[in-house]
């Protein structure tokens, strides 16, 4: 009889260790335990010079957190895995994360493509999921998906259109205009459009009375650059629209320059945005988008805290040897992330998933870079966006659009 008793005392043990690893517990656990998240990056591979910005960001929010007391009076750990840029490994990790690892929450990896196959995991084991960059509004369908990056649930008419108004009241407006695209998840639908909705920058260019004059959609494992950059040349438009990812627009703009040839106007998607700055004089005036630029103004604006958010950031991507070391656009994206993570945790008191979505739809998060946002299900949770056009002047990246809130005005274009 004793020893049945002991078995069966060590089998309520063991099953209530299971219970405290598990994502849809409490956060009951004693304050010796910590609460462990689980992610993948892009480390290595395609996207990894963007993926390490996001491990910068999410190790510098932690340490941040964890000095201040952690979460339910518990230490945040953090567990990344490498997802290697490779969609088809980001499934099998998020699921070892969840059943074999039992974290108690996840954050979503980068990139729409990585971040759809996580999604689909997250949803099946009924995990809330923030998520930084996706953007293929369609696809996000999963309720408890969290965007930290908001371009509202049509970027792909949002992106075309606010481009053009920009360009629209320079001198010399684009009347040709090429555009390349990697078929890779939300850069596709930002040029091609999704599903029954076809509108994107084809569309909307002609729609605009512009002619488009080169269209080529190339595969994310692109190497040879050469013949894109040829059509290019050959066209010569007044305006090259990448939409791509990562360093497409570097090895796009490095074989225009083998061909001797540099666009009049350029304008990329979702780059890398310090390799971009590497190419000095070859990328001077290339467009792109933009979240958050940390000029003086708005820092000022946000207060202390944002501003040491910032110097903390750099100084760790310095000690990495990224290539560029400012907090800005994905580098606020993931902040806000972990920032939806952790309200949602502090408002219900503990990890069950459930709570914790159902708080965030009713109550939002507040963040320290886009101000309070609100989820709305029915718009996949993408809130008002505030997203602007940033350009390269002069070797740094500096918001132009819309006007009231450009730190310079926009360049004109190449003669």
């Amino acid at each position: 009889m004793r020893r049945r008793s002991l078995a069966a005392v060590a089998t309520v043990l063991a099953l209530g260790v299971a219970a405290t690893g598990c994502g849809n517990g409490s956060g009951s656990g004693s304050a010796d335990d910590p609460i462990v998240v689980g992610s993948t990056l892009s480390l290595t591979g395609a996207f990894a010079a963007t993926g390490q910005i996001h491990k910068i960001a999410g190790e510098a929010y932690v340490a941040r957190l964890n000095a201040a007391g952690g979460l339910l009076g518990r230490k945040v750990e953090w567990k990344v895995v490498d997802d290697q840029s490779d969609q088809s490994k980001v499934s099998q990790l998020y699921e070892r994360l969840i059943s074999q690892d039992r974290v108690d929450l996840i954050i979503g990896p980068y990139a729409t493509p990585n971040i759809l196959s996580a999604m689909a995991v997250a949803q099946r084991h009924g995990y809330v999921m923030p998520q930084h960059t996706a953007v293929l509004a369609p696809q996000l369908s999963y309720e408890c998906q969290f965007p930290a990056w908001s371009i509202g649930p049509t970027p792909n008419r949002f992106i075309p259109t606010q481009l053009f108004d920009a360009l629209a009241g320079q001198p010399g407006p684009p009347k040709t205009v090429a555009v390349l695209t990697s078929q890779s998840g939300s850069a596709a639908f930002v040029s091609d459009g999704y599903g029954a909705d076809k509108s994107g920058a084809l569309s909307i260019a002609r729609e605009r009375g512009l002619d488009v004059v080169v269209d080529v959609h190339y595969p994310p494992t692109t190497t040879d650059w050469a013949p894109i950059a040829a059509q290019v040349r050959d066209a010569d438009p007044d305006l090259v629209i990448n939409n791509g990812l990562g360093v497409d627009a570097v090895n796009i703009l490095q074989a225009m320059a083998q061909l001797n040839y540099r666009p009049k106007r350029m304008f990329s998607l979702f780059p890398a945005p310090g390799p971009l700055l590497d190419l000095g004089e070859v990328s001077e005036g290339v467009l792109s988008v933009s979240m958050f630029e940390p000029n003086k103004p708005t820092l000022d604006r946000l207060g202390p805290a944002a501003t040491e958010i910032v110097n903390d950031f750099t100084s760790r991507a310095k000690a990495a040897g990224l290539p560029y070391t400012v907090f800005e656009t994905q580098a606020a994206a993931s902040w806000n992330a972990w920032e939806i993570l952790a309200a949602a945790v502090r408002d219900t008191g503990g990890t069950d998933h459930k709570k914790m979505c159902d708080s965030l739809h009713g109550k939002g998060a507040d963040t320290t870079f886009s101000g309070h946002l609100a989820f709305d299900p029915k718009a996949q949770n993408f809130w008002p966006t505030t997203q602007a056009i940033k350009q390269i002047q002069q070797g740094d990246w500096v918001t132009v659009w819309p006007a009231d809130r450009a730190a310079a005005p926009l360049a004109p274009a190449r003669r």
